[in-house]
Order: C-alpha cells, then sequence, then structure tokens
C-alpha cells in the first residue's frame, strides 16, 4: 500500500485567504461609510485608492518582479492598503498613500517572502515611515464636516482628542470632545478611528465568522484601563479618565483589527494575552510619558518584534513529551 507522507496541517477547510480577507473588507465598511460622512468622499476616495492600488502593487511585486505564475488576488493587499488609508488623516494627499502602500507592501511584506511570512504589520510600518518621513502631512487634523459631498479641506483645522488631553488638560478636553461623540463619531483624527461604535460593530461581525478570537482585544483594551486608572488616581487633571482612553485616538482600530493580526501576533492563547497587556501597557506609556500623544501604532509594532520569543516561551507541550 502507497503512503502518502505531507507537513502539518492536514485539517481541510472551506476558508481561504481571499475569503478571510473579504470578512476583513466587509467587517470595515461600517468604519469607512461613517468616516465618509464625517469627513467627505475624499475619504472615500482614500480608502478605495489604498484598497485597489494595494492589489496593483502586489500584483506588480509577485507577478512581475518575482515572476511567479500562480498569482492570484487574495485581498490580503487590499486590506492592508485599506487599513493604511484608514490610519491616515482625512486630508492626506493619494500620493503619500501611495509611498506608504510601497513600503508596506514592498518592504514589510515583499522583503520578508510574501503573505504569512511578514514580522511587522505591514500597514503600520508603512503608516510609522509616512509619519516619520512627512510629519506635517500626517499630523494636519481637521473637524469633521458632516455631509458625504463635503471635503475635509472645508473644515476647520482641529487637534485630536489626545492632543488636547496632553496639551490643555483633562477638563479642556473632555470639553471639547464628549464622551458620546467620542464613542459615536463626530471627532477628528484619522479616518478610521472616528468612531469607535461601528469598529466595534465591524468586529463583532468578525467574532461571529470566527475570524478572530477575542483575547488580544480584550486583553489590550484592559490593560489600557487598568494603566489609565492608576494614572487617573494620581493626577486626574494631567492623564484623563480611563474611559477618555479608551474611546480616545486610534486604540480601537488598532486593538480590533490591526493587532489581531494572524499573522503578526502569537499562536497560543497565553502569548495572545502576553502580547495584548505588552501592547496596551506600551501605548498608555508613550500616551503620557512620552513627546506624542498617541502610541498604538508603535505599540504593536514592538510587540510584533517580541512575538518569536513570546511563541517559544508560551510553546505548548507535545503529547506524551517527558522533561528530561
Amino acid at each position: 500500500m502507497k503512503l502518502i507522507q505531507s507537513d502539518a496541517p492536514h485539517i481541510r477547510t472551506k476558508d481561504s485567504v481571499r475569503s478571510i480577507m473579504l470578512d476583513v473588507l466587509l467587517a470595515l465598511v461600517p468604519a469607512v461609510a461613517v468616516a465618509t460622512f464625517f469627513f467627505g468622499l475624499y475619504a472615500l476616495f482614500l480608502c478605495l485608492f489604498g484598497a485597489i492600488v494595494g492589489e496593483l502593487i502586489e500584483w506588480f511585486i509577485v507577478r512581475i518582479l518575482r515572476k511567479q505564475k500562480d498569482f492570484s488576488f487574495d485581498l490580503s493587499a487590499a486590506v492592508t492598503g485599506l487599513l493604511l488609508a484608514m490610519n491616515l488623516p482625512p486630508t492626506a494627499p493619494w500620493w503619500l498613500l501611495l509611498i506608504g502602500l510601497l513600503v508596506a507592501l514592498g518592504v514589510a511584506k515583499h522583503a520578508f517572502g510574501g503573505i504569512g511570512q511578514n514580522i511587522f504589520n505591514p500597514a503600520l510600518v508603512g503608516r510609522v515611515f509616512l509619519l516619520i518621513s512627512f510629519p506635517t502631512l500626517m499630523t494636519k487634523w481637521t473637524a469633521p464636516v458632516r455631509g458625504f459631498t463635503r471635503m475635509p479641506w472645508d473644515a476647520m483645522t482641529s487637534a485630536t482628542a489626545l492632543g488636547v488631553l496632553k496639551g490643555s488638560g483633562f477638563s479642556e478636553a473632555i470639553q471639547r470632545f464628549s464622551y458620546v461623540d467620542l464613542f459615536f463619531g463626530n471627532v477628528g483624527g484619522c479616518i478610521g478611528e472616528t468612531s469607535a461604535f461601528v469598529l466595534l460593530l465591524g468586529f463583532i461581525y468578525l467574532l461571529v465568522r470566527k475570524r478572530v478570537n477575542p483575547v488580544i482585544p480584550a486583553t489590550y483594551i484592559g490593560t489600557v484601563f487598568g494603566f489609565a486608572s492608576i494614572m487617573y488616581l494620581v493626577n486626574a487633571e494631567r492623564f484623563g479618565t480611563p474611559l477618555f482612553h479608551i474611546l480616545s485616538g486610534g486604540l480601537f482600530l488598532g486593538a480590533l483589527f490591526m493587532a489581531t493580526d494572524m499573522v503578526t501576533s502569537p499562536m497560543t492563547l497565553k502569548g495572545q494575552a502576553v502580547f495584548g497587556i505588552g501592547c496596551g501597557a506600551v501605548t498608555m506609556i508613550i500616551r503620557l510619558f512620552a513627546g506624542y500623544p498617541e502610541g498604538v501604532s508603535l505599540a504593536i509594532l514592538l510587540m510584533n518584534a517580541l512575538v518569536p520569543l513570546i511563541d517559544r516561551a508560551f510553546k505548548p507541550k507535545i503529547f506524551g513529551e517527558v522533561k528530561v
């Protein structure tokens, strides 16, 4: 009898990279729609530009430069492009997004071998590269314009909630940004972080579809809440309330859709918990004590670098293994 031996995994499933990525794109649709309402059609253009051009860049790299004839559009580059667009200010020029896409896909993803081989989240690498290279364009915030046909440059320049907290204190921040606005939207910031509510809806969709588990988001947001609670007791006016930190900035976008990237996060549940706690702690250290008011992107990238060590530390015991 002829036996065929192959490498693991051996479990067959109907899921594919394309179907998983399609669910992620669908989960982000409400956030894109709300961003379009608050920041205008140009925000929608940037999101579509990121997704479509991201796929074209990946096609060029794989099919033309790497000469792989079996290339097919698996939508992973579209997810990277969309997430990168959602991490930009509403006034970001299209060429800025194009540069970020080239870095995200060409350097952060395909320099490591392509899908499944990258160490760092490609979209966040692209964002941090743009933040360092074009700080003025990447920190040009505007107040919401509330209208699909209006453009973000029609709005007045405005600071973000975390920027006001760091610069003027909690009393000024909560006067300008209510908890209701922070939860449902209607606040300035990156395209994809204006509404925590719709991001949560999209994440629930992924949970129902069993595309993610809640360990990383729960430990990430829980750590931010715990850290902020301690600092609130130390100095409420300077550090703000825990709820303000949870609803402000890119925490929901990062914790729900970027820290959960299955390629760049730990494999075991214990490892994922450590990863989430680390992301939360680094985020708060940067927010409260560094010169930059937001720390989500840098925190996730730093913890991405530690994933091999976390996986080694929480490597599951092999069945029947006996320690000598």
